[in-house]
């Protein structure tokens, strides 16, 4: 089967730059552009994350500085308003912060950042304490692994597992993640599950399958591109 999916722990920068929550406007400004980053965790105490403040938290600073906004919409937007007055990253921040946990997988951080319209999250333990951060690019690390690793992990996971019989007979060619397979089968009723294991494994980008049964005609592969 294939191997367990990179969780979170495996992609994640551990050296992360936070501020507390008294931290004064500018410094976190300047935190921002030293370290080319768009949001920061807020911690307290020993390291338990309490919020994130980020580049649309600062804005409404400039945004509502000349009152530039009419009465209508400033009290259509009460949150933003207060934010133009706050001075700390205590008041800045939005909390609770959306996290993660470091044996999330991929996926679920990636849903987490989807449906959340989030860039990078906070990767805290149990009990809340920072342990890194995972960002979109993070995510995308996995895509950087070699088509030769590809490659012997579906043979030796996927067709080897599936296909004992038959695994000499299958040839698995992998270019820029999209993994090719060829060959002839008894069976062909697994194609479709050896697709679908395929694409399961890190860095596959696509698959394209072209089996056919013993008697040469093209196996039916419900699901597949």
């Amino acid at each position: 089967m294939p191997e367990t999916p990179h969780i979170v722990d495996d992609v994640m920068t551990r050296t992360v730059v936070a501020v507390g929550r008294d931290a004064p406007f500018k410094e976190i400004v300047r935190t921002m552009e030293q370290w080319t980053v768009s949001a920061l965790p807020v911690l307290e105490g020993e390291g338990r994350v309490i919020g994130v403040v980020s580049e649309a938290d600062l804005l409404p600073k400039e945004e509502f500085r000349e009152g530039a906004q009419g009465l209508y919409e400033q009290r259509q937007r009460l949150s933003d308003v207060a934010k133009a007055g706050a001075t700390t990253a205590g008041d800045l921040m939005s909390t609770p912060a959306v996290t993660v946990h470091p044996d999330a997988t991929l996926a679920q951080a990636a849903r987490i950042m989807a449906v959340r319209h989030v860039k990078r999250l906070p990767v805290v333990d149990d009990i809340g304490m920072l342990q890194g951060v995972v960002s979109r690019a993070d995510l995308l690390k996995v895509f950087l692994r070699s088509d030769d690793d590809i490659e012997e992990e579906v043979r030796r996971t996927v067709v080897s597992y599936l296909f004992p019989a038959y695994s000499h007979a299958i040839q698995v060619n992998v270019y820029e993640g999209v993994v090719t397979l060829r060959g002839h089968l008894h069976d062909t009723s697994l194609i479709s599950v050896a697709v679908r294991l395929v694409r399961a494994v890190e860095g596959v980008v696509d698959v394209e399958p072209h089996l056919t049964g013993e008697s040469g005609t093209p196996a039916r592969t419900a699901g597949t591109r």
